[in-house]
């Protein structure tokens, strides 16, 4: 087997899983949004993760989908929630489940999602659950601590480069790292290939939220699915626009503080100054290097780990290289 089909035949194993399992039935107002949005899809990186790093020492991932689906479920949560904070009108193309059903709905069917997360982790065999529900809990308050990070950021008038990194290690990066530690736990794999697993993933997870920050503005249209430059029109402060305004001088600083300024504007024409002024200053080689010094720290951390299946590793590499060369 391949390691595409090998990482394909669990995804659909896992995704049987997630769609056949029940989060509750009444009142139907409560658990329909749950079902809505386990069923809107998405990549399921992470309890796929979860799935290949087990099967680096197990003999049959099949035997923690619930974990591995627990990673999932409490992903969705932070994205319900998220949603709201954020007011998002869509999620992967559909209306969220605040505007499908309203706010209140949102929070509390969220709230549920997160309790069904801890029930599909209490399968985990007994010496392992205590390390599991640890890990489990530092993640899910890092990830709470990520996200209210980034509000802050919405009303600071600087943020720093090390802010901003640390902020999307807490958001996105330390659940990547989290659903690869598992998986290694759940297999019996020495602490020291955990831990590896885990900084992998985490630099893996901040090398990808700078490349969805390149991909924003410089991404090509056709094949990126939404609208470029979504982050330069809302002034959202991204790796990118630090860097610009660490770096802008003269004009080229009085000319981006007029577009971060202007509230009524053109963004067509907003988006396609404030790209030049980046291409003018080397923001888009800064970030790719930056984003590249991450992916090299998550691979020399995976080339460290011993493993029992080399099938599962290069199915790993594989995958992780899919994502970092994606174009949307």
């Amino acid at each position: 087997m391949t390691e595409k089909s090998l990482a394909h035949a669990l995804l659909i194993k896992l995704e049987d899983h997630i769609t056949s399992h029940s989060f509750g039935e009444s009142p139907l107002e409560l658990y329909d949004p749950i079902s809505y949005i386990m069923s809107l899809g998405g990549k399921r990186i992470r309890p796929l993760l979860s799935l290949l790093a087990y099967g680096l020492y197990g003999k049959n991932p099949e035997e923690i989908l619930n974990q591995a689906s627990a990673v999932e479920v409490f992903h969705n949560f932070t994205l319900m929630h998220d949603d709201i904070m954020d007011r998002a009108p869509l999620r992967r193309g559909k209306a969220t489940v605040h505007e499908k059903w309203n706010a209140n709905t949102a929070i509390l069917s969220g709230d549920v999602m997160l309790i069904r997360a801890y029930d599909l982790l209490l399968g985990t065999a007994s010496e392992s659950l205590p390390e599991v529900m640890r890990l489990f809990n530092k993640t899910a308050a890092e990830v709470c601590e990520g996200q209210q990070y980034d509000m802050n950021f919405e009303k600071y008038e600087t943020v720093h480069e090390d802010e901003y990194l640390n902020m999307i290690r807490l958001k996105t990066a330390v659940l990547l790292g989290l659903a690869l530690q598992l998986g290694a736990i759940l297999a019996g794999a020495e602490k020291e290939d955990g831990q590896r697993l885990y900084d992998f993933g985490v630099n893996i997870g901040v090398g990808f939220q700078l490349k969805d920050d390149l991909l924003d503005i410089f991404a090509d249209q056709a094949k990126f699915g939404k609208q470029v430059g979504g982050d330069i029109i809302s002034n959202k402060k991204t790796f990118l626009l630090i860097k610009a305004l660490e770096l802008a001088k003269g004009e080229d600083a009085e000319e981006l503080n007029y577009w971060l300024s202007k509230k009524a504007f053109d963004k067509v024409e907003k988006v396609t100054a404030v790209r030049n002024l980046y291409e003018k200053l080397g923001i888009k080689s800064l970030t790719v290097s930056k984003m590249e010094s991450f992916f090299d720290a998550g691979f020399s951390q995976l080339e460290g780990i011993h493993f029992t299946n080399q099938e599962y590793y290069h199915a790993l590499q594989s995958l992780t290289q899919d994502l970092i060369h994606r174009e949307k």
